[in-house]
C-alpha cells in the first residue's frame, strides 16, 4: 500500500477549501482517507495564520513512515522545514522555441543594435 499526503477538495463551486489527508494512492481524490492532517484555504491572504492549519507532528510521523507528499504539498512543507523542496521542472521540449524563431530573434536584435549604434554616432557628430 502506497500512502500519499495530498489535498482533498471541499467547499462550494469557485470557493475551494482543501483538507490535507494521508490516503492510499489508489483511493479517489475526495474519497476514503486514512487520517486528516490539516486544512488549507487558498482564498485567505498569504500572511493569514488560518491559511494553512497543520498538525506537524502527524505529518512528520507519516513522512518518517514513507508517505510521499504531492508536489504542491512538498512546496508547502519545505517552507515549514518538514521536507526538502521539490526539484524544479525543466521546460518541456514541445514549448521550447524552434530554431528558425531563435535565428529570427537574433537577427532582429543584431539589426536593432546596429541601428542604435548608427543613430548614436550620427547624434554624436
Amino acid at each position: 500500500m502506497s500512502v500519499r499526503i495530498r489535498l482533498s477538495r471541499g467547499g462550494s463551486k469557485k470557493r475551494p477549501y482543501y483538507h490535507i489527508v494521508a490516503a492510499d494512492s489508489r483511493a479517489p481524490r475526495d474519497g476514503r482517507y486514512i487520517e486528516k492532517l490539516g486544512a488549507y484555504n487558498p482564498l485567505l491572504p498569504q500572511d493569514n495564520e488560518n491559511r494553512l492549519v497543520l498538525d506537524q507532528e502527524k505529518v512528520s510521523a507519516w513522512l518518517s513512515k514513507g508517505a510521499q507528499p504531492t508536489e504542491r504539498l512538498q512546496k508547502m512543507f519545505s517552507t515549514l522545514g518538514l521536507c526538502a523542496a521539490p526539484k524544479t521542472r525543466e521546460q518541456p521540449k514541445k514549448s521550447a522555441p524552434k530554431e528558425k524563431a531563435v535565428e529570427r530573434m537574433k537577427a532582429k536584435q543584431e539589426a536593432a543594435a546596429a541601428a542604435a549604434a548608427a543613430s548614436s554616432e550620427a547624434s554624436a557628430e
